[in-house]
């Protein structure tokens, strides 16, 4: 989620005041929901008491999550002539946290709502782009076009310091010659690291990490967090830190004391992609976010896509692999029998389900930590007044606030005259150790969080509130694995990547970061290695 603004850091609230906002002046709360992932059957799996199995199915392939990560295995296999599968989730809807919504406005995110330009590394991107138009021409191309429509329009960026919208994303007013001056010198020492690259040309902060350089001159980074190197670099710049501190929470849902700072170096070094049409500062995007490559995917995968169904037990045989379904809608469970499987979901979910699964892999799948977030989606009459400075953009984030802003989502749409609109607004709740946070995303009401998110953007917009008709909240509780130091490269994690017999592994997680190009990258791995099984000559479109 793009946020790369100049910010400094906020202090811990706690979340009793923020939950307990006075409503004295405020007008009545706009009506919504409360939704997000399916916690009851998900927590369901800790102790499983599902049905046994009344009916069996069977299936060459079995693909098990309809993230992006699963969803790309599907395209993959899809992609070389193979049609003989099924993708399943537990969630009633598709597409990770990716998904979105829709209401008489326009489309809106749930999550994840924009893909950079992709780098040269990040060929199954490229290929996925070019089949749905988003990329125009030959995706090996160092410059391709993109869709003029998924090119973010202008203005993009803004910040809200002081009273007043500054264009872009660093706030000019308050800084003093040593803030601009580490400021430049942050930059410089960015510039240099997404310029690196080791004797075999390998860069060294590639996207995806796989094709990353593995020269301890920059594993080290690995090590340590990126508070730390700051500090080793003699960076004590305080806006400098809360821009950094930003990043990581955007990115990783992580407070910068705690993350690699191999992954926040990532953060701003790995992205180098660029296009005949745009900027290399260009994004793609939609009303929906990134959810407009889900619906394009699961278009094409409907027949074969089941939701609302939970594996709550995966079990090898010599020949075969048999999970067993509980399907939510229905009451009933059901067996598949498939002779490969791609586990796609979360790892963590894998050694409460997996029957007979190694001790060392289920360790490794075990140990991530996960953050939680929070999104939003306020529907709104017509646009708040502009205010002071820059102009309404596409991406605007509030100084002094706990939140990571909002972006508009119809900021794509030409219009001849303002009308209503949604704002989409994040919230990571890094300043709480995961479960903490996680208990208070699960006990807080609706109206707890629209009290909340109303005050805090009210504060640039007062009139706001009075123009809010809806706001739907929406929670993700383990929205993406958080980087910690040791995490990214760690060597006992290839064990994963190289899977379980008939199983092979599929997520972001196995990368240590949830991006969207780690999540393709290993859904088109996982496929192609199962392509090559079942004997479908195909060239990798991973090289």
């Amino acid at each position: 989620m793009k946020r790369r603004s100049f910010l400094q850091t906020a202090a811990a609230l706690s979340a009793a005041p923020m939950l307990a906002c006075s409503r004295k002046t405020a007008p009545p709360l706009p009506p919504g929901t409360l939704s997000g992932n399916d916690f009851a059957l998900g927590h369901r799996l800790r102790n499983p008491d599902f049905p046994e199995p009344g009916e069996t199915r069977r299936t060459p392939v079995l693909i098990i999550g309809a993230g992006i990560a699963g969803l790309s295995a599907a395209w993959r296999l899809a992609r070389a002539g193979v049609r003989d599968f099924m993708i399943v989730d537990l969630e009633a809807t598709a597409g990770g946290n990716a998904r979105y919504g829709e209401s008489a406005i326009c489309r809106y995110p749930f999550g994840a709502h924009y893909l950079p330009l992709p780098t040269m590394e990040s060929t199954a991107v490229r290929h996925l782009l070019a089949d749905f138009g988003g990329l125009q021409g030959d995706p090996r191309l160092e410059r391709p076009s993109y869709d003029e429509r998924l090119l973010c329009h202008t203005p993009q960026e803004r910040v809200y310091h002081k009273g007043i919208w500054q264009e872009g994303p660093i706030p000019r007013l308050g800084a003093s010659a040593d803030d601009r001056q580490q400021w430049l010198r942050f930059h410089a020492r960015m510039a240099e690291f997404k310029e690196a690259r080791d004797f075999l040309g390998r860069r060294a902060f590639a996207l995806p990490v796989a094709a990353a350089s593995r020269d301890a001159r920059w594993l080290g980074f690995d090590s340590v967090t990126m508070a730390e190197w700051l500090a080793a670099e003699n960076f004590d710049s305080v806006p400098l830190h809360w821009y950094v501190n930003y990043a990581c929470r955007d990115d990783f849902g992580t407070d910068y004391r705690q993350t690699s700072a191999w992954a926040g170096i990532h953060y701003f070094a790995c992205r180098n992609g660029q296009a005949a049409n745009a900027g290399g500062d260009a994004v793609l995007t939609a009303p929906e976010g990134n959810g407009w490559i889900v619906r394009r995917l699961t278009e094409k995968l409907a027949d074969r896509l089941l939701t609302g169904a939970a594996c709550f037990r995966l079990e090898q045989q010599t020949k075969t692999v048999t999970a067993d379904l509980f399907l939510k809608v229905e009451g009933r469970s059901i067996r598949i029998v498939a002779e490969q499987v791609v586990w796609a979901a979360a790892l963590f979910v894998l050694p409460r389900v997996a029957v007979s699964l190694p001790a060392p892999l289920a360790a490794l799948a075990g140990a991530g930590e996960y953050a939680p977030w929070l999104v939003a989606n306020l529907s709104l009459s017509e646009l708040p007044a502009a205010g002071v400075g820059a102009p309404l953009s596409w991406d605007n984030v509030l100084y002094d606030a706990p939140g990571l802003g909002y972006v508009v989502a119809t900021h794509q749409q030409v219009r001849i005259a303002p009308g209503p609109s949604v704002f989409t607004y994040y919230r990571v709740l890094s300043e709480l150790p995961p479960a903490k946070a996680r208990e208070l995303l699960m006990n807080s009401s609706r109206e707890a969080w629209a009290t909340t998110i109303l005050e805090e953007l009210g504060r640039a917009h007062p009139d706001l509130p009075a123009l809010t008709t809806r706001l739907d909240v929406f929670r993700h509780g383990h929205a993406m694995i958080r980087p910690l130091p040791g995490v990214v490269h760690s060597s006992a994690r290839q064990a994963l990547v190289n899977g379980w017999q008939r199983v092979q592994f599929a997520h972001a997680d196995l990368s240590g970061m949830s991006l969207f190009e780690e999540a393709n990258y290993h859904g088109v791995r996982a496929a192609e290695v199962i392509l090559s099984r079942l004997g479908v000559g195909e060239s990798s479109l991973l090289a």
